[in-house]
């Protein structure tokens, strides 16, 4: 089970006065790393949870749908033979196939649902679908130029948004290896102003003061913890597990985490944090900025991959648990097609029953997106409705 940590915050009633603004800000920036690492937590627990879930749950389900949706085409496609079909009968079978066909066949590309897709949609698939993979290729060549900076070629694979997240993410890695690889000359930037060198040159200095405050808090844990001295074995076991938590936290840069071990071993008290100067809370404090920068970024990243396997991308920020409820819906959602359906491969024994059913089947009307110029439904997540 994962160890819940502490909130390192400087506590205004240890030292019966008003906080400083300093302390304020470190508090604040406690609070939400506190909060943004929690949430981290959260998608890298439920993500294989998701994932876990969606294979062995809905997947399955869906291919059973799948199954039944392909033999209710099927029975559909021997009653529209029947002679003792009316014209009127007749093109709602040819409706209904239709529009079923044109459903499935981005899910389950067959021969027989490409053979009723082409019978009942008078139309090519093949020929649609080239028409459309080119569109969809246009669109996300837009949305990694404009979203990533990135520009991608005719050769990447945007037949699936699982495709197109896997070669985006090799792009976007072998140009960072790229630009770190690029020579020093190549990045020489224009002679700067005696103002934006001096301002560097405090950032650098700024930037030093505080990597030295998380080295001197680094300091004083080792030189209470190392075990190699410890001559008590209990002791010494205690040590080392503390010790690891100490070189994980101070490889990260995680200010809070070494803090917050001071804390727990009582190295430091709130009242001792309460006193700190603030000159040195300030350099702690643009380490937190960083490190919230940082997880945010993380955070972010996640998301923006994870909605491209769902279909979700366009849609706002999700959190995890958003995301385990849809899959949820869905489950559900899919076991009451499944048993609807059933229920009228059931009735397609009878043709009086046919009749019946088809008689209350009343044509809807079109949007302007309906027709056959795109059997595949919107990419990620977009209906006729968003336009």
């Amino acid at each position: 089970m994962t160890k819940t940590s502490k909130i390192v915050l400087v506590d205004a009633k240890a030292q019966a006065k008003t906080l400083t603004p300093a302390q304020k800000q470190f508090n604040s920036l406690s609070k939400k790393i506190a909060q943004q690492k929690k949430t981290l937590l959260a998608w890298k627990e439920n993500i294989p949870v998701y994932h876990q879930k969606n294979e062995q749950e809905y997947n399955p389900l869906v291919e059973t749908l799948h199954k039944h949706q392909i033999e209710w085409m099927q029975q559909l496609d021997k009653l529209y033979d029947d002679p003792s079909f009316k014209p009127a009968e007749k093109n709602k079978i040819k409706l209904l196939i239709a529009e079923q066909s044109e459903d499935l066949i981005s899910e389950v590309d067959t021969d027989e649902v490409k053979a009723l897709f082409n019978k009942y949609n008078d139309a090519d698939f093949d020929t649609i679908k080239g028409e459309t993979n080119e569109a969809v290729g246009e669109m996300m060549r837009n949305i990694a130029k404009n979203m990533f900076n990135i520009d991608i070629g005719d050769d990447f694979d945007v037949s699936s948004p699982e495709k197109f997240k896997a070669q985006l993410e090799e792009k976007m890695r072998a140009l960072e290896e790229e630009d770190e690889k690029e020579p020093a000359q190549a990045k020489i930037a224009p002679k700067k102003t005696k103002a934006q060198l001096a301002k560097e040159a405090r950032q650098k200095e700024e930037e030093a003061l505080a990597s030295k405050s998380v080295q001197e808090v680094y300091r004083k844990l080792v030189a209470v913890l190392h075990p190699d001295r410890e001559p008590d074995e209990k002791e010494r076991e205690r040590k080392t597990e503390l010790m690891q938590r100490v070189n994980i936290a101070y490889g990260k840069k995680d200010l809070l985490q070494l803090l917050e071990l001071q804390l727990e071993i009582e190295q430091i008290d709130a009242t001792q944090l309460g006193q700190m100067a603030d000159s040195r809370l300030k350099h702690f404090n643009k380490i937190l900025k960083e490190q919230l920068a940082e997880l945010e970024q993380e955070i972010y990243k996640i998301e923006e991959f994870f909605s491209f396997d769902f279909d979700s991308l366009f849609f706002g920020r999700q959190t995890p648990a958003q995301l385990m409820l849809q899959l949820a819906d869905k489950i559900v959602d899919v076991k009451d097609d499944i048993a609807e359906i059933k229920e009228e491969l059931e009735l397609f024994k009878d043709v009086r029953e046919v009749k019946i059913w088809l008689k209350s089947f009343k044509i809807p009307q079109k949007s302007p997106f309906d027709g056959h110029d795109n059997p595949f439904g919107f990419p990620f997540g977009f209906s006729d409705k968003d336009f």
